[in-house]
């Protein structure tokens, strides 16, 4: 008698144990596809991935550049950005933005990453997404360098090369890159939509079954209480997870121009990395601006630390960043009364100058601003390869200029700082094309620095 109510006792607490197993399966199957394991799955895959190439970003070496310290009688140190593994100071502002959009879940593991990029920052991308398990879409002008768009291409990468228009076109090539991560987040969401439904389905039907052995096992659980001496089978139901592999995990516009993840990625890690290795012993930092995040967030964070550190802008030819620093509007008086051209770049630099304020360079702290023009870019470049051995882009030759033009105007003595963004290996098919330069009358001719004498 007592065997058979002890027998009776475990079959019921069996029972009951299976009921609670099932409450939960049934409670949670629904959303197992794609739901619990995706955030902490991230936040372990992307530790594990900075032990790699993303561990590489960052640290690089602030050089003296001699010819031009001699020169001026300054210090005038470069950030050698180009050794960042992608080859530039963008690799940061990827490794910020999508990091930033893992975190907050706009980006998910195995998503798209879509930007609108004269080059740099869509190589940054195309390097550093599969580092987070992530895919890149590229949209780039027609007119960037042929080199830039086969080293993404190269990488693994999407490209859509499309002609340059103006930022208001809705086919400029940042607002096509923003529809293509709006395009791959409705064809997620219909797949998701598709894949609830097959799983809702399969979960009916599954319910009825288990609804069916569950009664059977209870009255199995009866009749041993009532010492019924039944056989009653402890093997619990198969619970197969139905997995659902999506082609698509959606997608996430970088924005660089207007994501403060650019910003932050210079005033958290590129300024902080200046003031150490000057040992805050710096006078002055000049740089050009594209979205504006390099010389936002490093002049904020100098300044902040030294309010005296002088921060100026270099602004190339057909930007209006430098009536914006010097007079406080984008125009001149007669651009503002309807001359000014929708596209009025003229210059065979690139990813710099802009013709509208965005929110990264809002942070920026300056103090004044230089103009440069192409010729001074081009004859920079070739006097830095020649001297130094610096084989520097468009943007890091503008930017040497304007450390030239700070120190005349500080003179002898001073520290100054600038960013050489990336190397010449990526502007091979137009800035050191002896053949393109003649096309625009900017054949190098100079034998020192006399292009800069005032």
């Amino acid at each position: 008698m007592a065997a058979a109510t002890a027998a009776g006792a475990a079959a019921a607490a069996a029972a009951v144990s299976l009921i609670a197993c099932y409450l939960l399966l049934h409670k949670s199957r629904p959303n197992l596809p794609w739901v619990p394991t995706v955030g902490f799955s991230r936040a372990r895959n992307r530790r594990a991935r900075r032990r790699g190439l993303v561990e590489a970003i960052g640290n690089t070496p602030l050089i003296r550049i001699n010819s031009l310290s001699d020169a001026t009688g300054c210090e005038i140190l470069g950030k050698a950005e180009f050794l960042n593994p992608g080859g530039s100071v963008k690799d940061r502002v990827a490794v910020k933005i999508i990091e930033e959009a893992l975190e907050s879940g706009d980006l998910v593991y195995g998503g798209t990453v879509t930007e609108g990029s004269a080059g740099s920052t869509a190589i940054s991308l195309a390097t550093v997404a599969p580092a987070y398990g992530c895919r890149c879409h590229v949209v780039i002008p027609d007119d960037a360098a042929i080199e830039k768009s086969q080293i993404i291409e190269a990488l693994g990468a999407t490209v859509e090369r499309v002609r340059p228009v103006s930022i208001t076109h809705r086919d400029h090539f940042v607002n096509i890159a923003r529809r293509r991560a709006l395009e791959a987040n409705k064809l997620a969401a219909a797949q998701r939509e598709s894949n609830e439904k097959q799983i809702n389905g399969l979960s009916h039907v599954g319910s009825e079954m288990m609804d069916d052995k569950l009664t059977a096992m209870l009255r199995e659980s009866n009749k041993m209480q009532n010492n019924d001496p039944a056989h009653v089978s402890t093997e619990i139901p198969h619970c197969g997870r139905c997995d659902v592999i999506s082609d698509s995990k959606g997608g996430f516009f970088a924005d660089q121009f207007e994501n403060m993840a650019n910003y932050r990625a210079h005033y958290e890690w590129t300024g902080p990395e200046i003031w150490k290795q000057t040992k805050g012993n710096l006078h002055a930092f000049v740089a050009a601006a594209g979205t504006g995040g390099t010389i936002a967030g490093v002049s904020r964070y100098l300044k902040e630390k030294n309010r005296s550190i002088k921060c100026f802008l270099m602004d190339p030819p057909g930007s209006g960043l430098f009536n914006k620093v010097t007079r406080g509007v984008m125009y001149t008086k007669e651009e503002a009364e309807g001359k000014r051209l929708k596209n009025p770049f003229d210059t065979i630099t690139e990813g710099i100058g802009i013709n509208r304020v965005t929110k990264n360079f809002m942070m920026a702290e300056l103090d004044g601003a230089y103009r440069g023009s192409d010729r001074e870019a081009v004859e920079m470049s070739r006097f830095l390869l020649r001297n130094d051995g610096l084989f520097v882009g468009s943007s890091s030759a503008m930017n040497c200029v304007g450390a030239v033009r700070v120190a005349q105007d500080l003179g002898p003595g001073h520290t100054i700082v600038t960013i050489l963004c990336d190397s010449g290996m990526r502007h091979l098919s137009k800035f050191f094309h002896e053949q393109y330069l003649a096309d625009h009358g900017l054949t190098p001719t100079a034998t020192g620095l006399e292009f800069l004498d005032k």
